[in-house]
């Protein structure tokens, strides 16, 4: 279970972002029913994420990183920001998936522009850590 429940919700997140990214792509190119569902499978996946993560600390406690120095300062700066700003995004999807499900648009678009970078940043470092704490 320690070694992939890692990789699991590593690859949950990923998938959120990538569904995330496929649906900003969409919505450019006016697909609405498809970043519609694009959305929906990102917030999904997100939510999948949340409850592994959850189960596998109190289970298995968290990873202590191990490495030392500079990358260390790094692995903490990335962590750090992570943290934070998957914290704030929790409540700003779903204020961005009200918004759009209530067709209040306008109102949508205003957060989603901010939503879709936080979402993205989050997968991203998401990686990162992943590959920082298991594979340094």
């Amino acid at each position: 279970m320690e070694t992939w429940l890692p990789i699991l919700n590593t690859t949950l997140i990923a998938i959120s972002g990538l569904a995330a990214a496929t649906g900003y792509l969409c919505i450019r190119q006016r697909k609405v029913e498809a970043h519609k569902w694009a959305m929906l499978t990102a917030t999904t996946f997100a939510a999948l994420f949340l409850v592994v993560y959850v189960a596998r600390y109190l289970l298995l406690g968290s990873k202590l990183y191990t490495g030392e120095g500079a990358v260390r300062v790094v692995y903490f700066a990335i962590l750090i920001s992570h943290t934070i700003l998957a914290t704030i995004l929790g409540p700003m999807v779903l204020v961005t998936i009200y918004r759009a499900l209530t067709r209040q648009f306008r109102r949508h678009r205003r957060i989603a522009r901010l939503t879709l970078p936080v979402w993205l940043y989050v997968a991203v470092t998401g990686w990162i850590i992943y590959l920082m704490l298991y594979t340094l």
